[in-house]
């Protein structure tokens, strides 16, 4: 069924777009039409995870193919620097050209994180030391930078959408050049943007597309938990808003969302231009998803579906146009993914247990295959992890006796919280078993706060990080 005959493959990777809110998976709203083209004449996955709902953790688990717990990048202070081979580095390594363009979350420049160029890229703030108020996390401190999400909304540019505008350039630029210069073995291009991640204000031409559309409303719900209750004074954003500010915020994000449709639009016109497009796969993932509203929280760190819900479509040859696939799937299976669209061989032993082909999955579903992601960041006071497996969606709060438990069969909004529920006892104790063969998440939450005790050290401690410079979301340049 699929062509195992090697491709280029380009990757496009955005920044914060949840799952639903594309017209090929469901919104009945936003305009879409490249990433339809994508789930038109390709697989579309209806399951797919992030590792983890924060940047910096996610985006290493994407390039090396482990966990949070294995690479032990649990926040936005503990960043990918190359300590772990990334399928980056494999190809490389093995004379594929790889080359990204724009966002990669990295620490910083000169380490060797696998590419042979990065043009455009963004690295951590802070020289590299990232948002190191995150480490803070026992006692949660006050957050002061929440009231920044709702000032900066509606039609306009940001230095997020010049940014990438840039990326497109510079992206379009080299599928002008460089294909043609390639030849002796596939290439892979990494084109990462930033969109649609706040600030939610987007370009005054696609933010008229919503103006007077009525969106799908988020459940508002606010969950009665002990720990998302703390989550939620430390992410206290809702607090900012009014409806009308609401409806204005969620307009720039759908507007976000087709801007970074438009900006992907010129770039595969390109590869068309090109005449790589029949011997290139393409990819469109992203790091994790956006909350919007939903539950009362905005941007992401929670493991409700919105922001642990990721968007994951594949075309190429080989696979087949239109095709839904329900396997439970990661962005850990990227790196597996990549290798064996350019026809790279390595070794099983050499594979992380948690990458593996996407297209395998295309071939032979697997409805029985479980995922799991986890959070070690800013505002939360114990480590969480989340556990997907058939219908069920299993959350665990270290150190705490608190589940959650959802069945998204019959519960798609998460509305219905089964955690304490005495008649899914058997449910619950079959999902934590299976969590236990992969890990001890009381163990995972020691280590991670044990790194952070010791990272805090190394920085001058806790009055120090406090002194250093916070923001809500990092600064280009």
């Amino acid at each position: 069924m699929h062509d195992p005959k090697p491709q280029n493959l380009i990757i496009f990777c955005s920044d914060e777009h949840t799952r639903r809110i594309a017209r090929c998976y469901g919104d009945p709203v936003v305009k879409t039409p490249a990433l339809d083209t994508f789930a038109r004449q390709g697989v579309r996955f209806a399951s797919a995870y992030t590792p983890s709902p924060i940047c910096v953790p996610a985006r290493t688990s994407l390039h090396t193919g482990l966990q949070v717990h294995e690479t032990r990048c649990w926040s936005s202070a503990e960043p990918y620097h190359g300590q772990q081979e990334s399928w980056a580095h494999a190809l490389r390594d093995a004379g594929h050209p790889v080359v990204s363009i724009g966002k990669l979350h990295f620490r910083k420049g000169g380490d060797d994180h696998g590419f042979d160029e990065e043009i455009e890229p963004m690295y951590l703030a802070n020289e590299g030391r990232g948002w190191v108020k995150g480490l803070l996390r026992d006692p949660l401190p006050p957050y002061d930078d929440t009231a920044e999400l709702a000032e900066e909304i509606g039609a306009g540019e940001t230095s997020y959408t010049e940014y990438d505008r840039r990326v497109t350039s510079e992206a379009v630029k080299w599928l002008k050049t460089y294909p043609r210069k390639f030849t002796r073995k596939p290439w892979v291009l990494f084109v990462s943007f930033i969109s649609p991640h706040y600030p939610l204000k987007c370009p005054e031409e696609f933010y008229r597309l919503y103006e007077r559309q009525t969106l799908p409303e988020p459940p508002c719900q606010r969950p009665e938990h002990e720990v998302l209750e703390e989550m939620a004074r430390f992410w206290n954003y809702d607090e900012y808003f009014d409806d009308g500010l609401r409806e204005v915020t969620r307009k720039g994000y759908y507007g976000l969302v087709s801007f970074l449709d438009d900006n992907i639009r010129q770039v595969m016109e390109a590869l068309e231009d090109s005449g790589s497009a029949r011997d290139t796969s393409v990819m469109y993932i992203s790091d994790h998803g956006e909350m919007l509203g939903s539950h009362g929280f905005w941007t992401k760190s929670v493991m409700y579906e919105d922001s642990v819900g990721v968007p994951l479509m594949m075309m190429g040859r080989g696979l087949p146009d239109g095709a839904v696939n329900d396997t439970p799937v990661s962005l850990t299976d990227v790196a597996a993914t990549v290798k064996q669209v350019v026809g790279l061989k390595q070794p099983q032993a050499r594979e992380p247990w948690m990458s593996r082909p996407l297209q395998g999955f295309v071939e032979r579903p697997e409805a029985d295959r479980f995922i799991i992601s986890e959070y070690h960041d800013g505002g939360s006071p114990c480590g969480i992890t989340m556990l997907r497996h058939r219908q069920w969606k299993y959350v665990h709060y270290a150190v705490r006796d608190c589940p959650q438990l959802f069945d998204l069969a019959t519960d798609p909004q998460e509305l219905s919280d089964l955690g304490r529920s005495r008649m899914h006892e058997r449910e619950r104790d079959m999902l934590r078993t299976l969590l236990g063969h992969v890990l001890d998440p009381e163990t995972v939450n020691a280590e991670a706060f044990a790194n952070q005790r010791k990272l805090i050290a190394e920085l001058g401690g806790e009055d120090a990080i406090r002194q250093m410079a916070s923001f809500g979301y990092t600064p280009v340049g």
